[in-house]
This record gives C-alpha cells, sequence and structure tokens, in this order.
C-alpha cells in the first residue's frame, strides 16, 4: 500500500496534488511521502513483536537526511555500508548503538570512525577484515562488537545482480568454515564476538529461501554455542521484495516474514535484527517527469520525457520495470496508446520502457514512475552534466523540497582549475 491515489482526477501524494509540487519544484523530481515511510516501517516492527529486535533501515535504499529522522522518529536503527552513511546516519540523529555497518570492503578510517562515535555492531565478511578491526580496536582501547557474516550458499531466486548468498557471491566466509572463522575470532583481542549474520539477496519474492537459510543459521548457532561461543543476536538481513507491476503476484508480506522467523529461530533465545530497505521506502516514493515530445518512429511511437537514465537507472542497469502512470487520471473509456518510454540522454540505454501499454499523453503532460523510492535518488548521477533532481517530502497536505536541484553554476563550481590552465 501507497499513499499515491488518483482523487478529482488528479494524481495526490497524501493530501498534495502531485501537479502542485511539480509547478513549484520543476521537473523531474522525486517525491516520498512520510505516511508511507512510516506504515512499511511500523508494519516490520509489528511482525516481530514478541521476541527481542530492532528493524534497522538499509539506508542504500534511501538515504535522505529528512527520510532518516522520519524513520529514526519512529524508532528504526540503521545498516550503514560506508563511512558516508555512518556520517549520515549520525547527522541524522541515530545513536551510534542503533547503527549496524555492513560491507566487504571496511577501510581503518570507516572502522576508526564508528568505533569513535559509536556502534552497534560490525557485520565482518573475511578474516583479514576481523584482523584489521581488532588492530584498530586495540589501538584505541576499545572492543569491536561484531556478527561474521556466513554465506548459506542458498540461491535466493533473484537477479544475479542483486543475489548475495550464493558460494560464488563475494559476500561472508563460506558456512562450511564457520568453526574455524568464529575460533579465530574468539582469539583476537580487540573482537568481541556477540552473533551470526546472514543476507541471501534482494528483491526476494518468496519466503523459501530464506527459511533455507534461516534453517542453516539456527543449526549453526548450537554448533558454535557447543564451541563456547556466545551467540546472542542474528542479523537476518534484509530483501524481500515489492510488487513493482500491479499484475505481478505480490510477494510475502511482513506479518508472514516474521511468523517464519519466530518459527524458525525463535526458540533460540536470540535478539533478532533485519534490515529491510526496498520494502520500506520503495513504494513510498515516486519520480516525477514531463512529457518533451511524441516522436513518430518507423513502427513505433517514442514517448520522450525530461527524466532520463542518470535520474534512475534501476531500468538501464536491472531491466527493472517500474509501472509509469499519467498525473492526470485517463478517462476509464480511454484507448490506451503503445509507447517507447525513453529519456533524452545520448544512449540507447536510456529507455525506460518498450512497447508499454498507457492512457495516451502528449507534450507539457505529467507521467510518474511508480515504486521509485528505492534506489532511485541514492543511485542518481550527473551524467551528461544533468543537475541532480530534488527530493521531496509530503507530509499530509504539507511538502517541503529536501534535496534542491543545484543550477550549472553550482554544479561546475565543483570543478577544480589548475594554476597553470588558468
Amino acid at each position: 500500500m501507497d499513499h499515491f491515489l488518483y482523487r478529482d482526477g488528479q494524481l495526490f501524494a497524501e493530501d498534495v496534488s502531485v501537479a502542485e509540487i511539480a509547478a513549484a519544484v520543476g521537473t523531474p523530481f522525486y517525491v516520498y511521502s512520510t505516511a508511507t515511510l512510516e506504515r512499511h516501517f511500523k508494519l516490520f516492527d509489528e511482525a516481530l513483536d514478541g521476541v527481542p529486535h530492532l528493524v534497522c533501515f538499509a539506508m542504500k535504499s534511501l538515504s535522505n537526511q529528512a527520510v532518516l529522522k522520519v524513520l529514526a522518529a519512529a524508532g528504526a536503527g540503521m545498516d550503514v555500508v560506508s563511512g558516508g552513511e555512518y556520517y549520515r546516519a549520525k547527522a541524522a540523529g541515530v545513536a551510534g548503538d542503533k547503527i549496524v555497518f555492513s560491507g566487504v570492503g571496511k577501510t581503518v578510517d570507516e572502522m576508526r570512525m564508528a568505533l569513535t562515535g559509536g556502534i552497534r555492531q560490525f557485520n565482518v565478511e573475511s578474516e583479514p577484515e576481523m584482523e584489521v578491526l581488532s588492530a584498530v580496536a586495540v589501538a584505541l582501547g576499545v572492543l569491536a562488537p561484531i556478527t561474521i557474516r556466513v554465506n548459506p550458499d542458498v540461491d535466493a531466486k533473484t537477479h544475479a545482480k542483486i543475489a548475495t548468498g550464493k558460494s560464488e557471491n563475494k559476500f561472508g566466509i563460506p558456512i562450511s568454515r564457520a568453526r574455524a572463522v568464529y575460533k579465530m575470532a574468539a582469539e583476537l583481542p580487540g573482537l568481541k564476538v556477540i552473533g551470526i549474520d546472514v543476507h541471501i539477496g534482494s528483491q526476494l519474492t518468496d519466503l523459501a529461501p530464506f527459511e533455507a537459510a534461516y534453517l542453516k543459521v539456527a543449526d549453526l548457532v548450537a554448533v558454535l554455542r557447543a564451541d563456547g561461543h556466545a551467540i546472542e543476536r542474528l542479523d537476518l538481513g534484509g530483501g524481500l521484495g515489492i510488487p513493482y507491476a500491479r499484475s505481478n503476484d505480490a510477494p510475502p508480506l511482513p506479518v508472514d516474514y516474521g511468523k517464519m522467523i519466530k518459527r524458525t529461530l525463535g526458540h533460540l533465545d536470540c535478539e533478532i535484527e533485519i534490515e529491510p530497505g526496498r520494502l520500506i521506502s520503495g513504494n513510498a516514493g515516486l519520480m516525477v517527469s514531463k512529457v518533451i515530445y511524441v516522436k513518430e518512429g518507423e513502427d513505433r511511437e517514442f514517448l520522450i520525457i525530461d527524466g532520463a537514465m542518470n535520474d534512475l537507472i534501476r531500468p538501464a542497469m536491472y531491466d527493472a520495470y517500474h509501472d509509469i502512470v499519467p498525473v492526470v487520471e485517463p478517462e476509464v473509456a480511454a484507448e490506451p496508446a503503445k509507447y517507447d518510454i525513453v529519456g533524452p540522454v545520448c544512449e540507447s540505454g536510456d529507455t525506460f520502457a518498450k512497447a508499454r501499454e498507457m492512457a495516451r499523453v502528449g507534450a507539457g503532460d505529467l507521467v510518474a514512475f511508480r515504486s521509485a523510492g528505492a534506489y532511485g535518488a541514492v543511485m542518481s548521477s550527473e551524467y551528461n552534466s544533468r543537475p541532480m533532481i530534488p527530493e521531496v517530502l509530503v507530509h499530509g497536505d504539507q511538502f517541503a523540497v529536501i534535496r534542491a536541484r543545484p543550477t550549472y553554476e553550482e554544479m561546475i563550481a565543483r570543478d577544480t582549475i589548475p594554476e597553470w590552465l588558468a
């Protein structure tokens, strides 16, 4: 569910007309719904009611400060994968003991930043990382709390570029080597082992791969405890998918995900952490764009819009589907048109959809890309020297720009000319 609905023939974001926002900030832009963000976080939090838990928002999906403040106020922790994300989380007022640091390539500077600023745990992914983290912690005179990410060799049945739990993926240590790696961790002076981490991929639409992975984790808990390790916390990652197309089979609900977690792991007396990103932020955002031209091709019509692959790269990068709808509600009996929907970037890859049926629109009309809150703005760039597009947050009948569109002058001012060229 989201809070983007037609009302009196116009698409609204909560109680604000999308056309009104477009008139104020120009196109293209992202718009997020506070009510949807809060509702989706609450669904996960309630799904784990009855067991000790923390829902950490995966910031890589959407990291604007205003969005982080909304979720932090609702009680969310944060899952970060870089020093920059850690800095953003702290700047948004998130306490260090609610921040989990994931990722395969943490640097010494990032480790030092988190250890001095406060951290709930590091999810470590290799023996070399453990050795470096231990040395940094010893130098600072502290203990670094860690879980070790195990790779359970479970096929998540998702896109190859977002699968993380198979043996050929770069993430974690093979579960077959877990006992040896945990023994090594326990012997390193700067580390405190507190649990196990697992994450098998993103945009999963079936609970079966999760259950297969979690059953392996449950077995591992018994083995590691028998070896003398205090396994108190299980970090289960994220990955639950969303329906990008209305015709898609609906992915599992958070409540069913929670029931499965309790069934497979609830008997272990461990605190549970989950790290959803896409399901919290995906349907909480739209990208809104304006039609520049409708161009007649040899055998098709091209809908040329002012949004481009640099603004929303998911279709070009993942062949991802986004439902694209007119901002003015079509008549029920309106005959649909079939378009290739493309942007102005000088790349054939700047294509959002091919032969997409939708209500006929013309130059100057607004269209909205649904389910664009996750991996939209955070993956955008200034390719073709196109300024980053605004982000807008709606709360009831109010809206505010939470990231402004830079001017050309501001964009170019970040370049530095060396003296010999001045």
